[in-house]
């Protein structure tokens, strides 16, 4: 009972540390509170603060709601798969409480944007550094390295193992009364697959880290140069990033897929597999909130630039959700700085993008047709 509640409560406080920091200057742009584009004069403006705190208030207090029901169910069922059902499920019900205040404050500072006329006696502007396309951040190779030798390495030694595996291999699976293992028929889509779930993640993280090298920069157009010197650093350190993270992923795959190969289910083991690489890629993902920053605004600047006098043009129509979601037919670039948190999103009005995303599904859907075929 002791362990479960543990578990939970590490679970849920995880969680909650993550939403309760999510309208902080730690995970998003100071200029777009709550989703909402504002000149940068107004980002600690009354209105927004009184929001902030509104939000961290109200949230804790839910926090507190959903740990104490947690608790008491898992101590109800008094069963380590109880128990994580317990804390999956607070988990869902903490993200359904933080959406939900996230769209009332997102909606408060709009409504205090527009009746406050932050914008009228300003004056907006863009601006774009063409260097970026034609002398862009170059891809990092060298950070790609271990990521493919990894995913090599598993593939040679499936390939060595296999002529020896028994005619079933046993496959965890998660069920009510916790993880059991089914046979399955020995063929190359069971045994490998762990190998073919590494390429897809390799490629997915590479191909993204390709496509956030051409994404259109979100720069300052206060003090240009010195957001463009900054914003090719953040675009170094977060490809590195991802690289790194995508090549712990393949190790813990590595790991898991020995296991399998070698029968060995042995829970110690596979927490030592799954937990190293996660804490690692938990790491880096530290490192780049707390150094790093939203756009790199944490990153420490090498140019000095006078203050241009110009803010941001107001985009607001474009974004939904609670700015969570760019919507923009008339936008060539698939990706764009996110409003909310680190990295990029997506433009779900190009075209381009809605037919690639059209064919990556075909094709998974129709990779997991063979593969069920096949099992």
């Amino acid at each position: 009972m002791l362990y479960n509640a543990l578990l939970n409560l590490g679970i849920l406080a995880a969680v909650s540390a993550a939403l309760v920091l999510a309208p902080s200057p730690l995970l998003n742009p100071p200029s777009v509170p709550f989703g909402v584009r504002v000149p940068p004069d107004k980002a600690d403006a009354p209105e927004v603060a009184v929001q902030r705190r509104r939000y961290r208030n109200l949230f804790l207090g839910a926090s507190a709601g959903v740990a104490v029901l947690a608790l008491a169910a898992g101590a109800a069922f008094d069963s380590l798969a109880a128990g994580a059902v317990c804390a999956v499920g607070g988990s869902v019900l903490l993200t359904v409480a933080s959406a939900v205040l996230w769209v009332r404050a997102h909606r408060a500072v709009a409504r205090a944007k527009e009746q406050g006329g932050w914008y009228e006696q300003t004056r907006q502007g863009a601006f774009t550094d063409t260097s970026l396309r034609t002398d862009p951040v170059r891809f990092p190779w060298a950070w790609a390295i271990p990521a493919f030798v990894i995913v090599a390495v598993t593939a040679v030694v499936g390939a060595v193992v296999y002529p020896d595996l028994p005619d079933h291999m046993a496959l965890p699976q998660k069920s009510p009364s916790g993880t059991v293992y089914r046979e399955y028929a020995t063929t190359v889509w069971t045994a490998f697959a762990l190998v073919l779930t590494q390429i897809a993640v390799t490629a997915t993280m590479a191909g993204s880290v390709a496509g956030l090298l051409r994404a259109r920069a979100d720069l300052d157009v206060s003090r240009p140069r010195t957001s463009a010197t900054r914003y090719r650093r953040y675009l170094a350190a977060m490809s590195r990033s991802v690289l790194g993270m995508a090549a712990l992923i393949d190790l813990m795959l590595f790991g898991l897929a020995g296991m399998m190969w070698a029968d060995n289910r042995s829970q110690a083991v596979i927490g030592l597999v799954v937990g190293v690489p996660l804490l690692a890629v938990l790491g880096m993902v530290a490192h780049l909130v707390l150094r790093v920053g939203p756009g790199g605004s944490r990153l420490p600047d090498t140019v000095a630039e006078p203050d241009s006098g110009l803010v941001p043009r107001d985009d607001d129509r474009f974004w939904h959700g609670g700015g969570l979601i760019y919507v923009n037919t008339d936008d060539p670039a698939i990706m764009v700085a996110r409003r909310v948190g680190l990295g990029w999103t997506v433009n779900l009005g190009n075209l381009r993008f809605l037919v690639l995303l059209a064919v990556f599904v075909a094709l998974a859907a129709g990779a997991g047709v063979v593969a069920a075929v096949a099992m």
